[in-house]
């Protein structure tokens, strides 16, 4: 019978290569966050464009039409880089890199390891199990696994 676990290793693959598949889902994992501040910037720097409506409109309410003007004509809508939005950042970050990137990775643990995911998490998960105890089972279901809504003892 066929082995229906994601997380087995398939029969002939050694520890080095499920290491290496493991530091590459590793690197893009640590990738997956930095788009994620990519688009912390470009959120952040949206918001604080925005913001530069109300500071332009008080500064106009309170006699400093000069410093609205200057808010308005240098800094409101201003490129954070020559030619470019947080936006455009964003989206040549996903062509050029990030969407390359998850390609990659899939295409070697779809090659190297049948498409199973996570290899080398999921043996130290077992490694580092405590057999018989309700936190520590195999997976979601198991025999002996706590309920979510049971208490803690």
């Amino acid at each position: 019978m066929e082995d229906q676990d994601p997380h087995r290793r398939p029969e002939g693959l050694d520890d080095d290569t499920v290491a290496a598949l493991g530091s590459l889902s590793k690197a893009l994992e640590t990738t997956e966050r930095a788009r994620g501040h990519l688009f912390s910037f470009h959120q952040l720097t949206g918001t604080a464009d925005l913001e530069l409506d109300r500071a332009v409109e008080l500064l106009r309410e309170t006699g400093h039409p000069e410093w609205a003007a200057r808010v308005e004509r240098e800094i409101l809508g201003r490129n954070v880089i020559p030619g470019h939005w947080t936006f455009q950042i964003v989206e040549a970050y996903d062509r050029t890199y990030y969407q390359a990137f998850k390609d990659l990775e899939r295409e070697a643990v779809e090659r190297l390891a049948e498409g199973r995911d996570h290899l080398y998490e999921a043996e130290m998960k077992k490694s580092r199990r405590t057999r018989d105890h309700p936190d520590h089972t195999a997976r979601p279901g198991s025999p002996g696994t706590r309920r979510p809504d049971a208490p803690f003892t």
